[in-house]
């Protein structure tokens, strides 16, 4: 039987990133399923939940935070579509990872911003160069 901090967590995940977060879960199901669980039952179970912020500012907060980790390309990508999701602009999006130019440098700026290039050529909002 789940947990209603696994059940809430899991409807979170489904907001916020849709079908993506499924294929996370999922991926780890074969390898290493309390990794999959934890990952339902603490961010999206607990810490989304909480009040302070919109999911706006959460995932915008996300951004940056991967942004300046500078090797997390995937969980950037999952992210920015979880942004647009929830109804972030594309600006904004694209302001958070150019203010982080200034905190976590030039490099993990560039390569974030060609992995929210990326998403947003996959979801139609800006067209191949």
């Amino acid at each position: 039987m789940k947990s209603q901090r696994y059940t809430d967590g899991l409807k979170k995940l489904h907001e916020i990133d849709g079908e993506a977060g499924q294929k996370v879960i999922e991926s780890l199901q074969s390898i290493a399923p309390d990794l999959a669980k934890y990952t339902i039952e603490f961010p999206f179970g607990d810490i989304y939940q909480r009040d302070g912020l919109t999911l706006q500012q959460r995932e915008l907060v996300t951004v940056a935070a991967l942004t300046a980790l500078g090797h997390s390309q995937p969980q950037l990508r999952v992210h920015t579509h979880g942004a647009l999701n929830v109804g972030c602009k594309p600006e904004e999006i694209v302001e958070t990872v150019i203010q982080l130019a200034v905190y976590a440098g030039f490099p993990a700026a560039l390569n974030a911003m060609f992995t929210v290039k990326d998403v947003f050529i996959e979801r139609g909002i800006i067209t191949v160069e």
